[in-house]
């Protein structure tokens, strides 16, 4: 009798709550109509057959070479973003002296493009450099070393101080302000961050997702270089530094961080950190050790992060980028026209090449929309399943990419996890091609009105394609 007590029981609790597919509320995805990209695995509940994958940028032409008298071998330190019509790009112009083993000169300099790829130096007339005024040096007081600006994003922040900047001086981080980016002034001066290293590119922006300022620079943890990571309501009060977590990556010395909150995505923190290792030497007359390449990592908070422990960019078969100091990303990610005209824009980063030597430079890389990392699955075919999820909008639109023989095909799954009828695998045509933003459609209909704010999963069958992103409209 109490055999059959436990099996009535057990029949009883599978039929109310199905033990393989129960979905506790907390678990759900509440994504709305936000873009998400496949950089990690937050909404990836189970692959067969698939695979996350890093995608790497293609190199493009030489965006600029370092070759005025006030810039030198040793330029870096690189920041680009779009501001109105135009694009803007802030460096150091620095020259190493090789006979007297020191630094010449360091200063900030400005340039802008029309389009990313043509980049010019205004002659702005604001800083005297060995007696003349005519060039394009914006600031050469503290912070020289490493000033790194961005253009505020806050809302409320003040009309003197549009754009803003942080550099180091004496063991801390000081804070610059300017009206229009070009004419600067310190806000304060004492330091406003003194914990961490700070011989790096330190950087902080307005974060319009959580409504604060944000700050990411170097540290040294257990003698590695590191980033640590704070925030402020003003610019000036910051948090206690935090160091960041990179989860199960190797501890390896990061030496510029690069991050920002991905425009298309601004809940999802990309990084792009210059990976430093200090006793390789691949180039036997270059007189320091150490060689460098370009990793990838995203946080959707911060803290957290998830670094690939492959390269995003290699050095590749130049020698001189395997040189100490190359292979450094720029601070920021650039949309810009394809170079074919039938093609989609694409998205512009930017790496340094030929440090220390004459014809230092910055080299362009290319990547498509979203493309930093995808679901991959070959020919013989794979599967992916995502978290439980609810959405707004009523069409589902996906960044994908197959062969000429490839194809994704997508079904929806109710809470439960079974296929819901209209919805099935096969009632989706075949999809096959390459597009930023395709529409998925079932038995030619893309309407999902009837499923917006229910808990569903989305199932793909993948063919040798990639899914890159996906987003509810």
């Amino acid at each position: 009798m109490f055999i059959l007590f436990v099996i009535l029981t057990l029949f009883f609790c599978f039929m109310i709550f199905p033990l393989s597919a129960y979905t506790e509320r907390d678990d759900v995805k509440e994504i709305g109509s936000r873009l998400e990209l496949f950089v990690d695995d937050w909404l990836i509940q189970d692959m067969d057959r698939a695979e996350l994958r890093l995608h790497h940028p293609t190199p493009k032409e030489i965006s600029m070479t370092f070759d005025k008298p006030w810039e030198g071998n040793t330029c870096g330190y690189v920041t680009v973003f779009h501001d109105g019509d135009k694009f803007c790009m802030y460096y150091r112009g620095s020259n190493y002296d090789w006979d007297n083993k020191n630094v010449n000169h360091q200063l900030t300099c400005y340039a802008e493009s029309e389009d990313g790829k043509n980049w010019v130096r205004p002659e702005l007339n604001l800083i005297e450099f060995n007696g003349s005024k005519k060039n394009n040096i914006v600031w050469d007081g503290v912070g020289h070393h490493n000033f790194t600006p961005f253009k505020d994003a806050n809302p409320n922040c003040a009309p003197d101080a549009r754009y803003k900047a942080l550099g180091s001086h004496e063991g801390g981080l000081m804070a610059f302000k300017s009206p229009d980016g070009l004419n600067w002034s310190l806000i304060q001066p004492e330091p406003v961050i003194t914990e961490g290293a700070f011989d790096s590119q330190n950087l902080a922006f307005w974060d319009s997702v959580r409504g604060h300022y944000v700050e990411f620079h170097r540290g040294f943890r257990d003698g590695v270089r590191d980033i640590m990571t704070c925030t402020s309501e003003d610019f000036i009060n910051w948090t206690e530094p935090q160091w960041i977590d990179q989860g199960d990556a190797p501890h390896q010395h990061l030496y510029t961080n690069a991050t920002t909150a991905y425009y298309r995505a601004p809940h999802i923190y990309m990084s792009f950190p210059g990976r430093f290792m200090p006793s390789r030497k691949k180039i036997e007359d270059h007189p320091y050790p150490g060689v460098s390449d370009g990793v990838f990592m995203t946080s959707r908070d911060g803290l957290h992060w998830h670094r690939w422990p492959e390269a995003f960019v290699r050095p590749g078969l130049q020698p001189e980028r395997w040189w100490q100091r190359n292979n450094y990303t720029a601070w920021g990610i650039l949309t810009t026209k394809a170079d074919i005209p039938s093609m989609p824009d694409e998205l512009s980063i930017y790496l340094n090449e030929h440090y220390y030597i004459d014809g230092n430079r910055l080299r362009r890389f290319s990547l498509r929309i979203d493309g930093f990392a995808s679901v991959y699955a070959p020919f013989a075919g794979g599967e992916m399943i995502t978290e439980p999820l609810t959405f707004e909008g009523k069409e589902l639109v996906i960044n994908y990419s197959t062969s000429a023989a490839g194809s994704v095909k997508v079904e929806i799954l109710d809470e439960n996890g079974a296929p819901i009828p209209g919805f099935t695998m096969d009632k989706c045509p075949e999809i096959f091609g390459d597009e930023i933003e395709k529409v998925v459609e079932w038995e030619n209909d893309p309407d999902l009105s009837s499923l917006a704010g229910k808990v569903i999963h989305l199932k793909f069958a993948l063919k040798d394609a990639d899914i890159y992103s996906l987003r509810f409209k």
